[in-house]
């Protein structure tokens, strides 16, 4: 029984471990052709913005949902917008039901008396969440563009003329730019998250789109063509990642997305384990739900290649690894008994030391893509190696959170979506307490992170008695990221 035991832990380790294996070959192949694209003399058509019938009408939608701390600074930002007033329209689309909504008005009403086609749009309810009230609101949109700007996006005044060019070849459907992030340096939190979206905005949107793979517009920062909304079925409110869901249902049409890595967006990273918490956990559930949604419509697909779909099922599956993660980091210690007690069994655990290949992948991939942004000096390759450890720790620390959120994901469990709190933190000194938005609850996860985190200190424990520290460093990782992540959601309240 105990062999058959054994056995069984060994195979969900192993398949775990063969599929995060299967990703990082995913990374590396989209990192050759990130650096191929990168080489590559791009040209394409463009709107010649400079003849008066050329210029496209646009509506720009602004999906905003109790935001008192930056409603001022998003309609100060987008009346700044450099584009004729005679061909352009700003929707507010506003689900609000706190106070912020008075104001809201007011900012409108003063906006458009500057002579600004700027609508307040309110709803009866927010049925569909942002995905109900970005399809109402284009019912009456005037553009035949809608450009689509979270709250705490601020997108710079020559951003239209950048982006709307590339229109002009009618197989367009979407046109993303790439995020930035304005409180990058706030704290560890910020640094980790900035991290990982910056690997996503450059090595995976450049390295699907360079080969007409899919990628996702990103719910924010990008513009798509009204027609290819209409063709691919509007917006959905079944998921938690309407963009996720909307992008693949547009591109199964055959309609092609331009990603635009050199117009850089600035946002707000959420400052507080809490809010950076719903947010994981919404993308993350959602990325779940469009598996579970479009999976079988990207592998039976007539109309595109084996490596698209590859990529594509890949890309759903993006936040599946986390549960893959936290498989392996959990019978990790199990294994290291199994290998003891059962000699026989020590080839398996050789061969299965070749997924270490998966870790030193990922660090290749990641160091070409902070270069990219952050410079490619001796120094700035010290601080990405403490960055992609740190990054690693709390990733690992995130992994139980995350893959909770997968599996209600996959099993089709539904729930509200949930903003992310924004906080108008504009330097260091800034202060995030006192915020109303910030949920005062602790998270019931706490109590099982905490564990994890004894759990993988016994795990580094049991290396001594039984001489084996190939997975020291592994356990080291995790203690560090639960114990990250537990601490901070303690501590970090208002």
């Amino acid at each position: 029984m105990g062999l058959l035991i054994a056995y069984i832990i060994i195979a969900i380790y192993s398949i775990a471990l063969l599929l995060i294996f299967f990703y990082s070959l995913a990374q590396l192949n989209l990192l050759v052709n990130y650096l191929g694209y990168k080489r590559r003399n791009q040209i394409a058509p463009k709107f010649n913005l400079l003849d008066p019938k050329e210029i496209p009408y646009v509506t720009i939608q602004l999906p905003v949902y109790n935001e008192e701390y930056v409603m001022e600074r998003l309609l100060e930002n987008i009346a700044k917008i450099e584009y004729p007033k005679s061909k352009l329209e700003i929707q507010v689309l506003d689900d609000s039901t706190d106070d912020s909504v008075i104001d809201t008005a007011a900012r409108v009403k003063a906006l458009q008396e500057t002579g600004l086609d700027i609508q307040h749009i309110r709803r009866e309810n927010r049925q569909g969440f942002k995905a109900g009230a970005l399809k109402e609101g284009l019912e009456i949109a005037k553009g035949e563009f809608i450009a689509i700007f979270d709250a705490d996006f601020m997108p710079s005044a020559d951003w239209l003329k950048k982006t709307v060019i590339y229109f002009k070849d009618p197989e367009i459907g979407v046109v993303q730019t790439r995020w930035g992030h304005i409180n990058r340096e706030y704290s560890t939190l910020t640094r980790i998250q900035a991290f990982a979206l910056d690997a996503h905005f450059t090595l995976e949107q450049v390295g699907r789109n360079a080969k007409g793979h899919f990628i996702n517009f990103n719910g924010t920062a990008g513009i798509w063509r009204k027609q290819c909304i209409l063709d691919a079925g509007n917006w959905e409110g079944d998921t938690l990642t309407e963009d996720l869901d909307l992008s693949y249902r547009a591109q199964l049409k055959n309609w092609k997305f331009k990603y635009l890595e050199d117009v850089e967006t600035p946002a707000e990273l959420p400052v507080v384990i809490s809010a950076a918490r719903s947010q994981q956990f919404r993308w993350n559930k959602g990325g779940a739900e469009n598996f579970r949604k479009t999976v079988w419509s990207v592998i039976t697909a007539k109309n595109i290649s084996f490596k698209t779909k590859f990529h594509g099922v890949m890309h759903l599956l993006n936040s599946s690894m986390f549960l893959c993660v936290f498989l392996v980091s959990l019978l990790s210690i199990p294994a290291m008994y199994i290998k003891a007690i059962f000699p026989q069994l020590d080839i398996v655990f050789t061969m299965l030391s070749f997924f270490v290949l998966s870790t030193i992948i990922l660090f290749v991939c990641y160091w070409f893509t902070y270069k990219s942004i952050q410079g490619s000096s001796f120094d700035n390759f010290v601080d990405y190696i403490k960055l992609f450890f740190t990054f690693f720790s709390v990733a690992l620390g995130f992994s139980l959170h995350n893959s909770i959120a997968v599996l209600e994901g996959h099993m089709g469990k539904r729930s509200e979506f949930v903003r992310t709190p924004k906080f108008n933190l504009n330097s260091l000194t800034d202060s995030w307490k006192g915020n109303k938005y910030l949920t005062k609850k602790l998270s019931p996860n706490m109590i099982l992170e905490a564990v994890l985190m004894v759990y993988f200190l016994f795990g580094m424990y049991s290396a001594i008695p039984l001489n084996d520290f190939g997975l020291f460093p592994f356990h080291f990782m995790l203690f560090v990221g639960f114990g990250f992540v537990f601490t901070k959601s303690l501590t970090a309240r208002a």
